[in-house]
């Protein structure tokens, strides 16, 4: 477990966090199936993600997700973990919580690979995700947008919506990634 602060505690995500996870954002803009909090866990179990869950005064708080191997091809060809899946609960944000959980999955993904990429939407309901990856370091990738992980061409229509995505990527500190291109 990774202990911040006093009322607020970081850790992997466990068996048993499938349930709480599920009821705490059941109600909420955040919520998800159960079924896929599970297959999270299931990933955990095998590698494929690394799984961060946020508690704050001892109650969830929010998610935040590592993929081994992203879906996005540019990630996928040069061996780039995806941050993926951001979530906290919308009475909890500005509390920290957020940038906690940056904090320890960037430092998971720096210590095996060097870089981290991330990929995030292009209307107004990312505009908080947006800039707190450009505080962060986070930088385009130079491949343009993507439409469900395909590169949009110039001209071309799209629907905006949660699969139009700018692609990011941020390498550790004092770091010459050979991932990076």
């Amino acid at each position: 477990m990774i202990e911040l602060r006093e009322d607020m505690q970081i850790r992997a995500m466990e068996s048993n966090d499938v349930n709480v996870i599920f009821h705490a954002i059941e109600h909420q803009d955040i919520s998800k199936r159960l079924d896929y909090i599970a297959r999270c866990w299931e990933e955990n179990k095998t590698g494929q993600r690394v799984t961060l869950v946020a508690f704050y005064k001892g109650q969830f708080a929010g998610w935040l997700h590592l993929l081994s191997q992203s879906y996005y091809p540019y990630f996928q060809q040069n061996n780039i973990p995806e941050i993926n899946n951001f979530d906290v609960i919308p009475a909890l944000r500005r509390k920290g919580i957020g940038n906690a959980l940056m904090d320890g999955i960037e430092q998971i993904a720096f210590e095996k690979y060097g870089i981290v990429g991330i990929g995030v939407g292009l209307y107004p309901s990312y505009g908080s995700a947006q800039r707190i990856y450009a505080r962060r370091g986070y930088i385009p990738d130079g491949r343009g947008i993507s439409y469900e992980n395909v590169i949009v061409k110039p001209g071309s229509m799209v629907r905006v919506d949660d699969e139009l995505v700018l692609y990011m990527v941020k390498e550790a500190p004092n770091s010459s990634s050979e991932n990076s291109k």
